[in-house]
């Protein structure tokens, strides 16, 4: 296992070299020189105050995605539960916008929009919470409360957008998922949050691996399923208002990564949570490199100096060929 984790720590490493070089702006050669400490004045602007932040967010949004994936699939014993679909991530969506759009934040103060997509988050889970009632054992109606939860609180979003049309074109890229404009403020207030929410999760751990295996053998080995996951499903939605409160709706993240996490390190989520987090990082950083090499090709070819790929775009058009795979080979039972 841990041959593992080092090879795939290798791969965060290699996609976040690519991130830090991508772009339009400087050549790989001028960024290798601004981070041995040479270049010029705007050279060391770019790389030191606009890739090499809005890289942290990247790696440390994509891990927090992984995490709560990971932790929310085992909590509900569902393989297709995630943050998109548990109420999470439309919360925080409908959160920041209505913020935005009312004028109580702006985008220029990300302390205000975290906030925002945090208390928004947090309601989705908490109206989950309600409508699910007495089913709140059951993993299986607790998903399908979670898709309808997620389908109301996309519809607000709309209503929202419509009644302020005005900041749809500062939202839009937001609200399919972007690292573009993260500064170090959205760093600063990003990983003190998702280290405290990962670590609360990783201690969590044992009982999670418990539950995977079913309310009945948890029970009989001294654990509260009830407690337990209801302690799971906080973490998840902290470290999921967290990281899309900094890089917006990335589509399939959430869902999609657990599942290569389980694939490489097995059930036991002492292992498998901290590959998650490695495997999230490495997909969002690769991801926003792939994003910003199109965006390059394709002003080119349709010169347009200012076309930017949002990353969101990128992950939600893999991740809904990858969920089709997903669901092929997922028993009926699963559900």
């Amino acid at each position: 296992m841990s041959g593992r984790l080092l090879v795939l720590a290798t791969v965060v490493v290699l996609a976040a070299a690519a991130d830090l070089v991508a772009g339009r702006a400087l050549a790989p050669g001028t960024v290798l020189e601004v981070l041995t400490g040479g270049g010029g004045e705007t050279a060391r602007h770019v790389v030191l105050h606009l890739r090499v932040p809005r890289l942290l967010v990247a790696l440390v949004a994509g891990a927090a995605l992984g995490v709560a994936g990971l932790v929310l699939q085992s909590a509900l014993r569902n393989p297709l539960a995630g943050p998109e679909v548990t109420g999470v991530t439309p919360g925080a969506v409908l959160g920041a916008v209505s913020a935005t759009g009312l004028g109580l934040a702006s985008w220029q103060s990300p302390a205000a929009v975290v906030v925002a997509a945090c208390a928004g988050g947090f309601a989705g889970a908490g109206l989950l919470w309600l409508l699910a009632g007495r089913e709140r054992g059951d993993p299986a109606g607790t998903a399908v409360h979670g898709v309808l939860v997620s389908a109301v609180l996309g519809g607000l979003t709309a209503m929202v957008l419509l009644v302020a049309p005005g900041e749809l074109g500062s939202v839009v890229q937001w609200l399919i998922g972007s690292t573009e404009g993260r500064v170090w403020a959205h760093w600063h207030l990003l990983w003190p949050w998702a280290l405290l929410w990962g670590v609360a999760a990783w201690l969590l751990s044992g009982p999670l691996t418990l539950l995977r295996l079913g309310d009945g053998p948890a029970a009989a080995a001294g654990l509260a399923p009830r407690r337990a996951r209801a302690l799971a499903l906080l973490c998840a939605v902290a470290l999921t208002a967290g990281a899309v409160s900094a890089v917006g709706a990335l589509g399939f993240v959430g869902l999609l990564v657990p599942h290569l996490a389980v694939a490489l390190f097995g059930a036991d989520l002492r292992r498998a949570l901290p590959g998650a987090a490695l495997c999230g990082a490495a997909v969002v950083c690769g991801a926003d490199a792939a994003a910003q090499g199109l965006s390059r090709w394709l002003s080119l070819v349709l010169d347009a100096a200012r076309l930017t790929l949002p990353v969101g775009a990128l992950t939600t058009c893999l991740g809904a060929v990858l969920l089709l795979v997903v669901v092929r080979r997922t028993p009926a039972r699963s559900f």
